[in-house]
This record gives C-alpha cells, structure tokens and sequence, in this order.
C-alpha cells in the first residue's frame, strides 16, 4: 500500500475515492437510480480534479468508462446500502471509509454511532465539504483519523467504540488493497472486537487482478489520471477471508456482483467484464 497518511484527495489513492464518488454521482443522476447520494457531486466539484471528472449521465466522453463505473458503484452501494438497513444494527464501522456518505444520507435507528476510520486528510475534506452544504449526520457520528496500518483497533476503542455491542463492520473497496497477512490480521481484528449477533460486509475481487489493468475502467484510469490502481493490488493473494469466517463461527453468505447487477436491473456489459470477478458477501457472527 502506499503511504496512506501522505494521501490528499487529488492524488494517488484519495483520487479514486473522488472516482468513485463521480461515478456513485452518475448514478444517484440517473432516472431510475440505485442509490441515493446527494453529496457525492460535491466532492467532485470541491476537489476540481484535473482532467475534470463528470459527476452526470451524459456529461463524459464516449467509452470514456464512467457510466459503466457508475453501473458498478451503484450495484455496490445498494448492496451494502441494503446490508445495513437489514442488520438492524446500531453500532457501525466504516474501515477505509472515503467518501462514505451513508451517516448522512441513511436512515439509521435512533441512537446508531457511525465510526468512519481513515487517514485525516480524507476525512477532514470530506468533513469539510459537507459542512459547507449544510449536510448533517442522521446518527451519532465519531471519525477515527488513523491508517489502518497502525493499531486501529485500539485508536476504536479509544473513541467510544463499546465492544459488547454487536456490530455492522463494513470493508468496502479495501480487500483489493491488502496483502494476505494485512488481511488476515483485519479480519482477526474485527472477529475479536465483535459480539455476538455482529456482521461484516465487504467486497473482495478473486482471480488474477493485475489483468484488470488491461480493461476499462482502470485502463481509463491510468490514461486519463495516469495512476494505475492496480499496481498497489498485491499479486497471488490465497487469503480467503470468507472459508477464515466461516471456520471461526460466522454464517456466510456471497453474491457475485454481476448476479447482483442482473437482480437491480443494471447488467453488466462487456465494459464490465473484469468485474465479473468482483464478490460482495456478508458474514454474521452466531451467538
């Protein structure tokens, strides 16, 4: 991984959280959207990325990848938004959280706490961005400003994080990320700090993902921004976080993101084909 506490929201990793929420953006733009995101044009508008990024349908060149990319962040966000109003779950973590949204734009319980880890710059930008629109969290919101590399389990604690009470962990866009012992040793982490009843989501891409380099959209990327994401996208994972829940007592369920798209009415075209190998699952923890 790179060196995430060097992070700004226009270079390296920060530009494809600002990726994402364009994308996410054409989505929520769309007559008959998937989600709901009114602050993800914000982002985009705020950072002003060079070349500019379209945050509308229509607005991007064609083959220019960005309304396939919103195809996928739209199938991914209704998944993920969906998890969380299922979980009926009151204590939530957003590790890697980005450019989430979800504190103000879900409708969460009465009395939820939404922690939203990740490195200072991101999150004070975001912060920032939101306050300048007047948006206001729907629950109690707590950021963690800490690398995950560090001892973020204890950076959690120390902000209010109650251990006893059941979780909704999300790792959305990070799997991809992280060698197998990094992996590892989240998901250890996230096992030790749940109770029963909690639940993860997360996203993680199978197969040989330095070929996705080759297929839009992140060849688009590497063009338009020239960052290719891939190449901080560790070779010859065998991790298996799913087989490693399931072995320490957690009921697993995964969707392939196609299936998904098909069952949203968005398939995936041929655009999106090295996304075929893209796996959303759920896990919750029995008591």
């Amino acid at each position: 991984m790179a060196n995430q506490a060097d992070w700004d929201i226009v270079s390296g990793v920060g530009i494809t959280a600002l990726a994402v929420s364009a994308a996410r953006s054409i989505e929520a733009y769309r007559p008959d959207p998937l989600v709901s995101d009114p602050y993800a044009e914000s982002f985009v508008r705020a950072a002003r990325p060079e070349p500019p990024m379209p945050t509308r349908p229509g607005e991007a060149a064609p083959g220019a990848a960005w309304e396939a990319m919103g195809t996928y962040l739209g199938v991914r966000s209704r998944f993920f938004d969906t998890y969380f109003t299922e979980s009926g779950l009151t204590q939530v973590v957003l590790l890697a959280a980005g450019l989430d949204t979800r504190a103000h734009r879900l409708d969460w319980p009465t009395g939820t706490v939404v922690y939203e880890l990740d490195v200072r710059k991101v999150l004070e930008f975001k912060s920032q961005v939101l306050a300048e629109g007047s948006a206001r969290a729907r629950c109690q919101l707590r950021p963690v400003h800490i690398d995950l590399r560090e001892d973020w389990p204890r950076a959690l604690l120390s902000a209010g994080y109650d251990r006893d009470r059941p979780t909704a962990w999300l790792a959305e866009g990070l799997l991809p990320f992280l060698p197998d012992d990094a992996t590892a040793r989240l998901f250890a982490n996230m096992h030790a700090l749940s109770a029963p009843g909690s639940a993860i989501a997360a996203e993680n891409i199978e197969g040989d993902v330095t070929a996705l380099a080759e297929q839009p959209p992140m060849s688009y990327m590497v063009e338009q921004f020239g960052f290719d994401i891939t190449e901080m996208w560790p070779a010859d994972k065998q991790y298996e976080p799913t087989g490693w829940l399931a072995d320490n007592g957690w009921t697993v369920r995964v969707h392939e993101a196609d299936s998904l798209g098909e069952a949203y009415g968005r398939p995936f075209g041929p655009e999106l084909k090295a996304m075929h190998a893209s796996r959303l699952f759920t896990a919750r923890l029995g008591s």
